[in-house]
């Protein structure tokens, strides 16, 4: 039985793997086990109750569970959400089928749009409005919301959002609503544009609205279940939820702004990956995070991940920037790609190999997992090239079926004029070029770097294919932490609690008013720390500010980190001085003389973010002893090579490994690269630095 020490355990449930992590003071035991996609509460409980038993810690020893989850990512792209309808302002019902009228592809004429998740039935027009400055021109007709409440009756709505023009600017028509509402419907979920996304751009607002609303009746039953569940299993602690932009919420906030825990788990990563740049004070770092059904690249500058408040979500064309819905929501800027150890291998018209998007997910899954997969997938084109061994392989319980993984690819071979084992390394290079790929173009599109960066891998399957990934990318150090396989896990575990409010305020900073703009700063902190010290009573708090700004007529705005905090007459050169060099840093120059303004404020309350210790250089590196020989093919001779193995658990502070190895583990495994050298720190993290050139 362990001490009375504080258990923390973070939970990620992938589209593959649940991950669980379970921490007590400075030791940490992990689990990752095969999603539940049926009942993912299920597999949660059951993976929870596998790391307890397996360090001998009792269900009421936990203080706290964080966890984080794609089900609401999910249930937008499978449209397996609420029948959900929208009320908004008459003669605007089409905003969402409309968007901005503009093609993502020019040239495609049988282009497809992605169909909005309320059809036009009930998407219901609603007499009222007001303008741009919040005044009224028409009052709200409250009988029009009678007979949409009769419609709905009808329908069988499940849940209803409430998005009227410019309601950021007055909220009291969608307020009233939701009264009529709450008094005629009150089973119905609710959700009003001006609480999940109170900023202009109404085709932004109102699909984040309509998305809000058509996973909460899901996510609510969701976390009702899994928070039962735990209980049922003796664990009373309270339970948390990762959200999209880096922070912890309340079980509560979560509930009513579902939206938010789109991208919880890729968050959590990035954390993850914040906090192994600060433990080696690193400036420049690539976040690398390849699990079993994406991957996603993310940059991290001076140990924070760049945030925005802008992404997508089911794109019709995975590659495609504008083909999917918009959301209006704190996130992590990354990139993700259909790029994961279950995405499948294809050959296209033209005889190429393409991998993914699509994924064998946990059911089937690869072939090589012998749960039924036929398809060829990354992880059997490792396991075909010996980066993966059956014997080493303790996933889940899993046994590797290799006579079948070969057969496969054999197969997908033939149609390719290729063997196997050539097919396998091919399967490889695609999705490692895809990723590099990703990773330039993200780079470019934020006006920065990469050749400069430390790569950190994590996620189950990125540390098979970093060390391949940097010498496309031209990186020369690449980490693989210590519990890479379940990172955004244990990422949870780091991250600060926080609240991000958001308010549409314009303000030309000619014209600059700073009693108005303290006045909905004021308003914003407010909000913000009601719902952080809700879950975070009496820790210390962090105010952060941003302004999303731009040179007058531009279409889009910059978000530019703000230091003042009680604005006087004076401080809008403070203002365009911040503006001018977050703009330059991004677009190398400025416009000078031309006028700026602001059209959204951020603010953020937070705690602070918990320390991943510290990593110490050893005096002296020793040569690691290795268990034995494997044939592992090559990937730039494409021939097999015997190459070392190694158990990572057997290496210690100053273990040093010569590439080409393997270094194994029961979640993952690392390829050290024959272009590397890998030394194990006091923190057990594995790092890679390349051998100096011999010219």
């Amino acid at each position: 039985m362990c001490s009375d020490s504080l258990v923390r355990i973070g939970v990620d449930i992938g589209g593959t793997f649940t991950d669980v992590a379970l921490e007590i003071g400075e030791k940490q035991h992990t689990v990752k086990v095969l999603t539940t996609v049926e009942a993912p509460e299920r597999g949660v409980i059951s993976a929870i109750n596998q790391v307890l038993h397996e360090t001998s810690v009792s269900s009421a020893s936990v203080g706290i569970v964080i966890h984080g989850t794609t089900l609401a990512t999910n249930a937008i792209i499978e449209r397996k959400g609420a029948r959900t309808a929208l009320l908004t302002t008459e003669g605007f019902r089409d905003i969402v089928e409309i968007r901005h009228e503009s093609r993502f592809d020019q040239y495609d004429l049988d282009i497809e749009l992605p169909k909005p998740l309320v059809p036009r039935y009930l998407r219901l027009p609603i007499m009222e409005r007001v303008n741009a400055q919040g005044g009224v021109l028409v009052p709200l007709c409250e009988s029009d919301v009678e007979n949409a409440i009769k419609l709905m009756r009808a329908s069988e709505v499940e849940s209803v959002a409430v998005g009227y023009l410019h309601s950021f600017m007055n909220s009291t028509h969608e307020e009233r609503t939701a009264e009529i509402l709450k008094e005629k419907m009150p089973d119905v979920g609710i959700s009003l544009s001006c609480e999940v996304s109170p900023e202009m751009r109404e085709y932004e607002r109102l699909s984040t609205a309509c998305a809000n609303a058509y996973v909460q009746p899901l996510m609510s039953e969701y976390l009702g279940k899994l928070a039962n569940g735990l209980k049922t299993h003796g664990i009373e602690a309270p339970l948390f939820l990762m959200s999209s932009g880096g922070g912890i919420t309340t079980v509560e906030t979560a509930r009513r702004f579902p939206v938010r825990l789109v991208e919880s788990g890729p968050a959590g990563g990035a954390i993850f990956a914040c906090g192994i740049a600060n433990v080696y004070d690193l400036d420049e770092v690539l976040s690398f995070d390849m699990g079993g059904t994406t991957a996603k690249v993310c940059l991290i500058d001076k140990g924070n991940a760049q945030v925005g408040r802008a992404l997508e979500v089911a794109r019709v064309y995975r590659f495609k920037k504008g083909s999917g819905l918009p959301l209006r929501i704190p996130v992590i800027e990354m990139v993700e790609i259909g790029a994961g150890g279950g995405s499948i291998a294809r050959q296209d018209s033209m005889g190429r190999i393409t991998v993914g998007p699509d994924s064998s997910g946990a059911k089937p899954g690869p072939v090589c997992y012998g749960l039924g997969g036929s398809e060829p997938t990354v992880t059997d084109a490792n396991l075909i090239l010996g980066r993966l061994d059956t014997g080493d392989f303790t996933l889940s319980g899993l046994s590797l079926d290799l006579p079948s993984t070969m057969s496969v690819l054999h197969q997908f071979g033939e149609k390719i004029g290729l063997s196997a084992e050539h097919a396998a390394l091919g399967i490889s290079e695609v999705v490692e070029e895809n990723m590099s790929n990703a990773a330039r173009v993200h780079a470019v599109e934020s006006g920065k770097s990469i050749e400069t960066r430390t790569l950190v891998a994590f996620g189950g399957a990125a540390p098979l294919h970093a060390a391949r990934i940097a010498d496309k990318l031209g990186i020369q150090r690449v980490i693989v932490p210590n519990g890479a396989g379940v990172g955004s896990a244990l990422g949870f575990l780091r991250a600060p609690f926080s609240f991000e409010v958001a308010r549409s305020h314009h303000q030309e900073l000619v014209n600059f008013d700073p009693k108005a703009t303290n006045t909905v700063l004021d308003a914003m902190r407010k909000e913000a720390e009601s719902v952080v010290k809700s879950a975070a009573e009496g820790a210390p708090l962090i105010e952060e500010r941003a302004a999303f700004m731009r040179y007058s007529g531009q279409g889009h705005e910059i978000r530019v980190p703000l230091t003042s905090r009680n604005y006087l007459k004076g401080d809008e050169l403070v203002l365009q001085s911040e503006f001018e060099e977050r703009y330059k840093e991004l677009y190398r120059r400025i416009i000078p003389g031309a006028p700026v303004e602001v059209m959204s404020w951020v603010l953020t309350i937070s705690t602070e973010v918990a320390s991943f210790g510290s990593s110490v250089i050893a005096k002296e590196y020793l040569l690691a002893e290795s268990v034995g020989m494997r044939d592992v093919v090559d990937p730039v001779s494409g021939s097999f090579e015997k190459i070392p193995i190694y158990q990572r658990h057997q290496l210690h502070d100053g273990s040093k490994v010569k590439g080409p190895a393997i270094i194994v583990e029961s979640e993952t495994s690392t390829m050290v690269g024959a272009n590397f050298d890998a030394r194990i720190d006091n923190l057990g993290n594995i790092d890679m630095n390349r051998k100096p050139s011999e010219s």
